[in-house]
């Protein structure tokens, strides 16, 4: 059954003086069913993180621009995007006098197909009818200890050095980057981008039971509300971009012109 995409995407500053995230979704100019999905959150003071996440967009429109799907990969385009949004962010500090960073998260989608990665901890969930498939494990310090059975998911929430990255764009070390990839995508099938001024407030369950029982748009209206009520006066840049997968049913042939059907009887 053919499938139509519902997207949408939302910010909200938050309780911050600034908005330092950056957010799109990228048609490609040239290849129908070929889009690119980007969320950014910059970090390094006043303006700094701003320009960060500012180039991560950037460079990702402009390797979108030269992307030939039928001659090179995903991890090729999206890879591209961010090692080359690291060194135009390392190399902005000269010129700034700035400690500029920024996290990523990006989906590729193609017809059959969609591709994504990230660095940082801005994160990328996969629903399927309200459950979840699969999401980003963050490149944190707080993610760290939880895989290595030293605390719990749930005292990552609240713990100290919850903001603390092990990667990023534009820092001293080279980044690092994961990759994945998905071919049995369906109808149901809904993917959520988005910075930690939202996922830190939902768990998979409610993100999940949110975005299957409401278009992209409202959604997205519902979420930011939620995570502003949450945050009780300190919350951070809110960032999401919702992608759902909607079956169309197929039209039925038409009649020809002058043509009676036939009734029982």
């Amino acid at each position: 059954m053919p499938l139509a995409i519902d997207a949408c995407a939302a910010q909200h500053q938050g309780d911050r003086k600034e908005q330092q995230d950056r957010l799109a979704i990228l048609p490609h100019a040239k290849k129908k069913g070929v889009a690119l999905v980007v969320v950014a959150d910059g970090m390094g003071g006043h303006t700094g993180g701003a320009l960060a996440a500012e180039q991560v967009l950037h460079t990702a429109k402009t390797t979108l621009e030269h992307f030939a799907p039928a001659e090179e990969s995903p991890r090729v385009l999206l890879e591209n995007s961010m090692r080359e949004a690291h060194t135009m962010i390392k190399a902005s500090r000269f010129m700034n006098e700035k400690d500029p960073h920024s996290t990523a998260v990006m989906l590729l989608l193609q017809p059959g197909k969609v591709t994504w990665a990230h660095c940082g901890d801005s994160r990328l969930y996969r629903f399927h009818d309200g459950k979840l498939v699969r999401r980003t494990v963050d490149h944190s310090y707080v993610e760290h200890l939880v895989a290595n059975g030293r605390i719990t998911a749930e005292q990552a929430l609240t713990h100290p050095n919850r903001n603390v990255l092990l990667t990023s764009l534009g820092g001293q070390e080279d980044p690092k980057f994961d990759f994945a990839e998905a071919e049995d995508i369906a109808g149901g099938d809904a993917f959520v981008l988005c910075s930690d001024g939202l996922w830190a407030y939902f768990d998979d369950a409610e993100l999940g039971r949110i975005v299957a029982e409401n278009s992209a748009r409202n959604a997205c209206e519902i979420l930011i509300d939620h995570a502003r009520a949450r945050a009780a006066g300190s919350g951070d840049n809110i960032s999401l971009a919702i992608i759902k997968l909607v079956e169309v049913p197929a039209e039925k042939p038409k009649a020809p012109v002058g043509f009676v059907p036939r009734r029982p009887g």
